[in-house]
């Protein structure tokens, strides 16, 4: 079968199972065969060797398997990270998040940060390659993260700077840290997600309790609790207002929120009052 007929057929396939099955039929066909998306339009009467290979990496997504898990990779920031069932899969809004960091640390100069929830390490990877005096602790409590972190820190040459450690929150944590920075799991444990989400992506990523902010206060708490003096954290689209009233409740210098690039509320930079 050529490569315009593979595509064809694989677009059918996967209309029902992503937004734009063309587009995805051709990365998947770019990633199996080893070329550049434009190499499929200009010779697209070549044969495609090993047909069943590719149709087999199609129904993986026609089955709503994230592209991402498939190809192993996944596109953030400036950067190609290492990804595999068990680790989120980073998303565009974090990006803002990264950026937000980046300002505090820069205005602050900040040399001491932890990272909560490392996952792919797409966080901590990304400051450290901005900011080469930078050292950070990142905390995850599966093993899955905390492999694939290692290997993406690795990838980037960023090891001398960049500590992972299995720890719940900041447990584990002992050294002087000026900012913590974190995409916890915020979302209540009854929301329906999306089939590519929920039945992929690591549930303890994902989860954050009954009402989905009772981490997000534990983690406020935990950071408070060791004279932290920054946290910036994702959270979900409707809890800035419990959020807000948890700041009044415990007290602290000052907060602002922030929001994604759908112009929904997606996240906060809490100052403390030192101890």
């Amino acid at each position: 079968m050529n490569i315009k007929q593979a595509l064809k057929d694989a677009t059918e396939e996967l209309k029902n199972s992503c937004e734009r099955p063309r587009f995805e039929a051709e990365l998947l066909l770019s990633y199996y065969l080893k070329k550049e998306r434009t190499y499929l339009h200009a010779f697209d009467d070549k044969e495609v060797e090993g047909f069943e290979d590719f149709k087999a990496l199609v129904q993986r997504r026609a089955n709503h398997e994230p592209y991402e898990y498939i190809v192993g990779k996944a596109s953030f920031y400036d950067i190609e990270l290492n990804v595999e069932q068990g680790v989120l899969i980073p998303r565009p809004e974090t990006e803002i998040l990264i950026d937000l960091v980046a300002k505090i640390i820069e205005k602050k100069s900040i040399t001491s940060i932890a990272e909560i929830g490392v996952g792919s390490g797409a966080i901590s990877v990304v400051l450290a390659r901005k900011f080469p005096n930078l050292k950070i602790i990142a905390t995850d409590i599966c093993d899955t993260p905390i492999k694939v972190a290692n290997l993406n820190i690795e990838t980037y040459n960023v090891q001398d700077r960049v500590k992972v450690i299995k720890s719940s929150i900041l447990d584990e944590v002992n050294n002087h840290i000026e900012l913590v920075v974190s995409n916890p799991p915020y979302i209540a444990n009854d929301f329906k997600l999306e089939k590519n989400v929920s039945e992929y992506e690591p549930y303890e990523a994902l989860f954050g309790g009954v009402v989905g902010d009772e981490l997000l206060k534990q983690i406020v708490l935990d950071v408070k609790a060791k004279d932290i003096k920054y946290l910036a954290c994702e959270m979900g689209y409707d809890q800035k207002e419990p959020m807000i009233a948890f700041f009044n409740e415990i007290g602290v210098a000052y907060y602002q929120f922030y929001k994604d690039l759908a112009g929904f509320d997606r996240g906060f930079v809490v100052k403390f009052i030192s101890n």
